[in-house]
């Protein structure tokens, strides 16, 4: 019989995790140009890019509903055929509900692998749950960084969009491939026998719903600024898509450090430190320009580095009756809310663009304006003056954090000092 090997598991799962985030990259840097190849409005734009984030909910919460039910090797397969249509679907799209669809596919494969590949990490190593989500999710802001790289690059030797989304289909075979072959374990909550009943009643505590509540405020300030950097600063430097790159790769060396990190400090007090740190970098994005907003994109990549798996490792740990559904349901809030607030700030942002312009303007006259003609010269400095007004809204939103996960800290820590004065034989065991 097969032995399942957890090392080629978590690296298959790796790979599947960067066709998700290679996705993402190649989207942020492609944005401008399908908007000036379909005369699409920022609204239009926004709508697009939300398919991708409203996919992946009802992918991983439905997933979570299931995985324990049909294995995450079948979820998995699932995934593979829904990112193979969505890439082709792309590539050959001719306007605005072609690429509607294909994004909406490649969101719902995005969602089916987290489904999948969350629960298989915290079931391979359940004795190091937050490190491994990091180490396993380094592979997102790691694919952004080589998304954004394959943009840059194969746009200087003159290859389209087309080109770019159509590399994807090399890692999504691969993963695929390895996939097939390899032998899976059930879920954690599965071998453990908690019930069915004991998980659901589990995603009610107070506790669950706080965290599921904090979510919608880490994936807003993580996915939403580095998906649309590119356009909310793309007239205030000219290497904007340069910021994302940057932001995503300190977020690969942050994870990939996540060890010795969360043997230092606890998950609360990591949560804690990243509303901190990325509250001052989406600040300084807002108010820096020139080169200095690269300084702006290392620290801001500090703040949001360990928000989404230590958002999931926090619910494993302190919430295990959740099992995958609870880390599912997390996800699924997360995009949820990227999602809601990518509409209303796409919708936004076109307004503010309007009251930069002359009064009584037609945004979709200006944004078909030739480059050079005064139209184009005023919608350029309307959009400089627009993308860091987005940020200094959405700035509210980890400041918020702060507040919630101080005191997120002082009550987990008041509840584990509570634990060991109640257990104090169970405590010295560990230790000793």
């Amino acid at each position: 019989m097969q032995a399942i090997n957890r090392s080629q598991l978590f690296w298959a799962s790796c790979l599947a995790l960067l066709v998700t985030s290679l996705s993402f990259g190649i989207r942020a840097g492609i944005l401008n140009e399908l908007g000036t190849g379909f005369q699409l409005s920022t609204s239009q734009l926004s709508s697009i890019t939300a398919t991708a984030f409203w996919g992946f909910p009802l992918a991983v919460i439905i997933g979570g509903m299931i995985v324990d039910l049909i294995g995450m090797k079948r979820l998995l397969v699932m995934a593979f055929i829904f990112h193979l249509l969505g890439i082709i679907l792309t590539v050959q799209a001719q306007g605005y509900w072609s690429l509607f669809i294909s994004t909406l596919l490649i969101g719902i494969a995005n969602g089916t692998v987290e489904a999948a590949c969350n629960p298989l990490v915290t079931t391979l190593y359940p004795e190091n749950k937050v490190a491994k989500l990091n180490h396993f999710h380094l592979w997102f802001p790691g694919g952004i960084v080589l998304g954004t790289l394959i943009v840059l690059f194969f746009s200087s030797i003159g290859l389209g969009w087309k080109v770019q989304v159509g590399f994807m289909i090399l890692p999504t075979l691969v993963y695929g491939y390895l996939f097939s072959r390899l032998k899976f374990p059930v879920t954690e909550r599965v071998s453990s026998g908690i019930s069915t009943a004991s998980m659901y009643k589990s995603v009610t505590s107070p506790l669950f719903i706080f965290m599921f509540i904090c979510m919608f405020g880490t994936a807003i300030t993580e996915l939403f600024t580095g998906q649309w950097i590119d356009v909310l600063l793309k007239n205030v430097t000219d290497n904007a898509i340069l910021i994302l790159t940057l932001t995503t790769g300190v977020m690969v060396i942050g994870r990939g450090l996540a060890g010795p990190i969360m043997r230092r400090f606890s998950p609360e007090a990591v949560l804690l430190m990243s509303a901190v740190v990325s509250t001052i970098g989406l600040y300084l994005l807002s108010t820096l320009t020139g080169n200095a907003i690269f300084f702006s994109a290392i620290v801001f990549g500090i703040g949001v580095c360990y928000f989404w798996p230590t958002m999931l490792g926090f619910i494993s740990e302190n919430i295990p009756t959740s099992g995958a559904f609870g880390m599912n349901l997390m996800g699924g809030a997360g995009m949820l809310a990227v999602t809601a607030y990518t509409l209303l700030m796409g919708k936004f942002y076109d307004n503010l663009v309007l009251n930069k312009l002359p009064a009584g303007a037609d945004l979709t006259a200006y944004l078909k304006a030739e480059p050079g003609t005064e139209n184009a010269n005023l919608l350029y400095q309307a959009k400089s003056a627009a993308g860091p007004e987005v940020l200094s809204i959405t700035l509210i939103i980890p400041v918020i954090l702060i507040v919630a996960f101080t005191g997120l800290f002082f009550y987990m820590r008041a509840k584990n000092k509570k634990n060991v004065i109640i257990f104090p034989a169970v405590e010295n065991a560990t230790v000793s």
